[in-house]
């Protein structure tokens, strides 16, 4: 018996939407990378890209638990000489919330070409709207 291998042309892909409401940044951001990866399906393959779409809602709703809102801090560098930004997550959260999660997921995913390509499939937004209804996106099941 042969070894079945999956590529990214074989993949049937689908859409899911994930509410941010009330959850935990970090817990719900690793298993939206899985479903990004693939992770969740029987063809993963980890050199090909098998994952689905992730539509996230609500990440102005997200939650930071401990004190992360005023102690933790997301650093940026502008490319000049002492040109190192910092901003807390507390403002990061009021100026633009999908930073946060775009940030938290890519770190989880793999660093290359790779990951690269699944971070288009990622669709941040602040509120509930979404002009991805056409695809008809099944609600992600995030716990906690």
């Amino acid at each position: 018996m042969k070894t079945k291998s999956f590529n990214s042309k074989t993949t049937e892909r689908a859409w899911h939407v994930v509410d941010l409401e009330g959850k935990t940044l970090g817990r719900a951001c690793t298993q939206i990378a899985s479903v990004l990866r693939g992770k969740h399906k029987p063809t993963y393959t980890p050199h090909a890209d098998c994952g689905d779409f992730v539509v996230v809602i609500n990440a102005d709703h997200l939650v930071l638990t401990g004190n992360k809102l005023a102690q933790k801090q997301y650093y940026r560098h502008t490319g000049y000489m002492g040109g190192l930004k910092s901003i807390t997550a507390e403002k990061l959260l009021e100026k633009d919330s999908r930073i946060m999660v775009e940030r938290a997921v890519k770190g989880m995913l793999p660093k290359g070409s790779l990951g690269r390509h699944l971070m288009r499939k990622l669709k941040v937004y602040r509120e509930a709207d979404h002009p991805h209804a056409a695809q008809n996106p099944q609600p992600l099941d995030i716990s906690r």
